[in-house]
């Protein structure tokens, strides 16, 4: 991994880093302080054109590799991101502003995303249809081709190793596109990959103009995968442009999590869960918890512990251990957040804790909760990516389901209850492409993360998740 932090920053093509050498680049800013730090190379078109050569030159070589090869050097890069975890942390914690022990469990998702897909290019199984004697008819699947994985920054490692991860497995070549605000650790990726023997080719890094980027390499014929985690517009546009060339796609696109929490919880233990996973990452999470709907008879016992809570989160630099808060990832967030916050208020939403910027330097806002905040409040109906929790009361569970599915988003939800036989009830009536039920844990190596409704379609992780990067053939032989 290179030494010199901002000397260092390029863009990895056809096996070779490539700095600045005249190529226009942009400032990677510290959210803590709100200083730039370094310079991000941008890539040209004819960089991109590099990578595009060089990604189909690589995936002729990676398709043909033994899968048990394949896998070695998945595990090698995810041994490599573990022994490298606190260098990999630091760099992200600087470009991003999360706490540095959620920076650290990032990279640990990371390196289990790269093992269990290592395994998962073992696993992975064709079929042979009943002929009659003499004939023979198989169904395989075989790697999709080059892929444009196009990731965020919200969980800039994270996001790019449930791409790569199982792109590689399956024997595809990548082109990786992730953000130019967190260029650093990205890279420190790419390095574990190479180090860990990817034959050149097979992995490319670039940064630059994401609309430039993203209408290159899509117009290519040479990609054939199109893989996106971002907002809901940007991935229409994106699949406007991936339709011309009839190009698959998965994409993981923006919520809005209702959490419906009945009165039959574990009221103090629910609280305990929900308030730090409310502000993990600044609320920068596209399964974050956000609209909180309480049963009546709890309301104002959750808001009086809600708040308490809340107002108990100690923010600031990611880098010191104390915070459980770093500051939100770039300047245009606090301003958008606060923008959401006074529409609520101004239409009769009190104020529990927090709702305003703070520091003289770096991009803060605290932990906020709002109550009796109406539908007709922007922040109802448009995710905040933020601090920023929402609530109501509601009557009785038609009337929860109903608040809970009146968005056109549908990635996350959550529900809280000790009722077995209204928690199958949830599961089932929530429309979610994935439900947590007295649990956060919807991200996992070996499961489905994926939304339905204008909230994407596809899946990352579980096999579903390596099947995306396969296309199926039959081979029917008389």
């Amino acid at each position: 991994m290179p030494a010199s932090y901002a000397a260092d920053l390029a863009l990895f093509v056809d096996g070779a880093w490539h700095a600045g050498e005249g190529r226009d680049t942009r400032p990677v800013v510290n959210p803590a302080t709100g200083d730039a730090i370094a310079e991000v190379p941008l890539a040209s078109i004819a960089d991109l054109d590099a990578a595009l050569a060089a990604a189909e030159r690589g995936f002729k070589i990676w398709r043909a590799t033994d899968p048990g090869a394949r896998a070695v050097i998945l595990h090698q890069a995810a041994a490599l991101m573990r022994e490298r975890a606190d260098a990999i942390a630091t760099l992200m914690t600087r470009e991003q502003g999360k706490p540095i022990a959620e920076a650290r469990g990032e990279v640990a998702g990371a390196a289990q995303m790269f093992d269990w897909f290592a395994e998962e290019a073992l696993r992975h199984y064709g079929r042979v249809l009943v002929r009659p004697t003499g004939q023979r008819s198989i169904v395989i699947q075989q790697p999709v081709g080059v892929v444009a994985a196009l990731s965020p920054w919200n969980f800039p490692v994270y996001l790019m190793a449930k791409k790569l991860a199982p792109a590689l497995a399956a024997g595809c070549a990548v082109i990786c596109k992730p953000p130019e605000e967190t260029p650093g650790c990205t890279s420190a990726i790419m390095h574990c990959l190479e180090d860990a023997g990817l034959p050149k080719g097979v992995a490319q890094l670039v940064f630059g103009v994401p609309d430039t980027v993203s209408r290159h390499l899509i117009a290519s014929p040479i990609v054939r995968k199109v893989s996106f985690t971002g907002s809901v517009p940007v991935g229409q546009h994106l699949l406007k442009l991936a339709a011309e060339g009839v190009k698959r796609t998965t994409m993981e696109l923006g919520g809005h999590a209702p959490v419906l929490i009945f009165a039959d919880c574990d009221l103090e233990k629910t609280l305990d869960m929900v308030v730090p996973q409310k502000f993990r990452n600044a609320g920068q999470v596209c399964v974050s918890p956000t609209r909180f709907y309480v049963e009546e008879a709890i309301y104002e016992d959750f808001l009086a512990g809600f708040a308490a809570r809340t107002a108990q989160v100690p923010v600031g630099d990611g880098f010191d251990p104390a915070n459980r808060m770093g500051p939100l990832a770039n300047i245009r967030r606090p301003e958008a957040i606060e923008k959401l916050v006074d529409d609520a208020r101004a239409r009769g939403a009190r104020t529990m804790a927090g709702g305003e910027r703070f520091g003289d330097g770096g991009f803060f806002f605290r932990p906020t909760l709002l109550a009796d905040v109406p539908n007709e409040a922007d922040i109802m109906s448009n995710e905040p990516f933020g601090p920023v929790a929402v609530s109501r009361s509601f009557k009785d569970f038609d009337d929860a389901i109903e608040q809970a599915n009146r968005l056109p988003y549908g990635l996350a939800a959550f529900a809280f209850t000790e009722n077995g036989r209204r928690a199958n009830l949830l599961g089932d009536a929530i429309e979610a492409g994935m439900v947590g039920i007295n649990s956060f844990a919807i991200s996992s190596a070996d499961a489905p993360f994926g939304g339905v409704k204008m909230s994407g379609f596809g899946s990352e992780g579980g096999t579903e998740g390596f099947d995306s990067y396969t296309v199926t053939k039959a081979i029917h032989q008389a």
